[in-house]
């Protein structure tokens, strides 16, 4: 009768394992994705930063500001291109850089802002995320005062 019984019940552990193996796999991959996108709205943060503390070190008058922002941009690519986890090839972000005085001039005590902002695309669960539209926008912004 026992033998019978276990017979019966063979082949159960695997069909139930089917049934929440999705849920299991769903939440592990769900972690792993959402980890990569605070590691890269951390890599963001930083490289706004890099940014920002490179654009406001003193620098003798007269002052080329093109050259400056292309100089604050290239710092932040240089950071991000280090850092982000991007399996898409190369970052492509937006860069904004803004000077409290606006008056083509920059001078000890003036605000300096460099806002990055990167499209972050999801990797493993894009079909999942319908709701988002594959991907969401990190941004962030660092303001520094100048030496």
């Amino acid at each position: 009768m026992r033998i019978g019984i276990r017979r019966k019940q063979r082949g159960s552990e695997l069909v139930e394992f089917a049934i929440t193996a999705w849920l299991l796999f769903l939440l592990l991959f769900g972690i792993i994705e959402f980890s990569v996108a605070l590691f890269d709205k951390a890599t963001i943060t930083n490289a706004a930063r890099e940014g920002a503390r490179h654009g406001i070190l003193f620098r003798p008058d007269p002052r080329d500001l093109a050259a400056e922002n292309d100089a604050i941009t290239q710092a932040i690519n240089n950071y991000a291109s280090s850092y982000l986890i991007s399996l898409g090839g190369e970052a492509e972000m937006a860069i904004d850089i803004q000077r409290s005085n606006g008056g083509g001039t920059f001078s000890v005590g003036d605000e300096l802002t460099v806002t990055v902002t990167y499209p972050y695309q999801f990797m493993l669960i894009p079909g999942f995320i319908a709701g988002l539209g594959g991907g969401i926008d990190l941004s962030s912004t660092s303001v520094m005062r100048a030496e």
